[in-house]
């Protein structure tokens, strides 16, 4: 069996598990890597094929049904995802090594019937690859949907919302590869030192911001120089600007409601000094064992844990807070090209996102203090999300104001930002700062 076989098969089973048992593809893909034993470099291709065919699912099946009209097997269509999707997408694979490979899958499923449906209509799609029946309704938001394999309502929302060019650009970006974006912790290491180690390990970065943001070309984290030392972690350029907006300082008193898995956490406690105290919370307990031994790797102090329900008012915490981050449960709509599965989402099971929201976000309004900052943030591009959220609660909060900012060449005056993939290049997100005037 070929090392590259068996990456396929780690591929397929990976996808099974996403479309039957609703496994996100993350974790997925770390368990098929393992259980399979894949190097590096298999594991990378691995990890390209199962996104890759997360990302573009609506198009490859698009061209499956045009080139076959059999009723298949759930199996047999992930089966033939994977052989559309190398061709279509993966120029370094030979055309006769991505159709023979992948109907190779077949067997070791018990589907030998199908190999022959699986070869012939794979060797169709690659004859035609430069002749591909067009994709119907170009300048619609139908053509998108299947162009870029994303639902039709959310599709239709950004073209109302803004406009078809921008819509495009956006879905477009959600099917590029995420990058690895690493903060360093400079309490430990000076920025230009640990990009000096990346190098070394010739694992060549980008610089994107003097806080010490890098972008690496995917990858385990684990598997980087620095890790088990604490010298970085994981967190997308948007939320640890999220965190500057906020401005912790040294000495400050801060509560992170909804923190898992700790970015704003760290990031607001390697800001700070690591002086002051940081409450972390999470309704979920168990969750709070990855925070707590990510800020042990960090050598941070200031940081303690809590299970809470940020919905549910405790007497100990009013006017407490210097600083409380509401990083609430969101749609998490922004972040489709690092879990390309949230495209799936109901959209009917959405509606009910900014009750909760706003809920949250009355009850964390009475732990700041006057004159301090409440942070609220989502990983969604939603309006319905984000600044309806927002102005429903300062239209009946007269105790807060937004704050205008300008960082980093970002600028809001209206105490809010939409962060954009297409405009911005980090995750979808949204941050509004507001401040507590009495």
């Amino acid at each position: 069996m070929s090392v590259q076989l068996n990456a396929r098969q780690a591929a397929l089973e990976t996808l099974i598990r996403c479309r039957r048992d609703g496994s996100w593809s993350g974790a997925a893909i770390d368990a098929c890597v393992k259980k399979y034993d894949l190097d590096r470099r298999d594991a990378a291709l691995a990890s390209k094929l199962c996104l890759g065919v997360l990302q573009n699912t609506a198009l490859c099946d698009y061209y499956i049904g045009c080139f076959c009209s059999s009723k298949l097997e759930p199996v047999v269509r992930d089966i033939l995802r994977l052989g559309v999707y190398q061709l279509l997408f993966l120029d370094r694979i030979p055309a006769r090594a991505a159709v023979n490979e992948t109907t190779a899958l077949c067997r070791p499923k018990g589907l030998a019937r199908a190999v022959g449906l699986v070869n012939a209509v794979l060797r169709r799609i690659s004859d035609e690859k430069d002749h591909l029946p067009e994709i119907p309704g170009e300048g619609t938001s139908d053509y998108l949907s299947i162009k870029y394999s994303h639902p039709l309502w959310l599709c239709t929302y950004l073209v109302e919302r803004k406009g078809y060019p921008f819509a495009e650009a956006f879905l477009k970006a959600n099917n590029e590869a995420a990058p690895l974006c690493l903060q360093v912790n400079t309490l430990k290491v000076d920025t230009g030192d640990y990009v000096r180690a990346l190098e070394r390990a010739e694992m060549p970065c980008r610089v994107l911001t003097p806080e010490g943001c890098l972008v690496l070309d995917g990858g385990l984290a684990s598997a980087l120089p620095g890790y088990e030392e604490g010298l970085f972690y994981v967190q997308d350029r948007a939320a640890r600007l999220a965190v500057e907006i906020a401005a912790p300082e040294s000495g400050m008193r801060v509560l992170d409601a909804c923190a898992c898995p700790g970015g704003k956490s760290f990031a607001a406690a390697i800001r700070m000094k690591d002086e002051g105290s940081i409450l972390s919370c999470d309704i979920h307990a168990k969750k709070l064992r990855v925070l707590e031994e990510g800020a042990a790797r960090l050598g941070l102090k200031s940081i303690q844990t809590r299970a809470m329900d940020a919905r549910t008012f405790d007497p100990a915490f009013e006017e407490a807070f210097d600083l409380v981050f509401a990083d609430v449960p969101c749609s998490g709509l922004g972040v489709i090209a690092k879990k390309p599965e949230i495209r799936e989402k109901n959209p009917g099971s959405l509606r009910e996102l900014p009750d909760i929201q706003s809920a949250i976000l009355e009850n964390l309004s009475r732990y700041v203090k006057p004159g301090g900052i409440l942070l609220y943030a989502t990983c969604t591009v939603l309006s319905e999300e984000n600044e309806g959220v927002i102005r429903a609660f300062l239209k009946g909060h007269s105790a807060y104001r937004a704050e205008d900012f300008t960082l980093c060449g970002i600028e809001s005056t209206d105490g809010m930002y939409t962060f954009w993939p297409n405009i911005d290049g980090t995750d979808g997100f949204f941050a509004a700062k507001l401040r507590r005037i009495d």
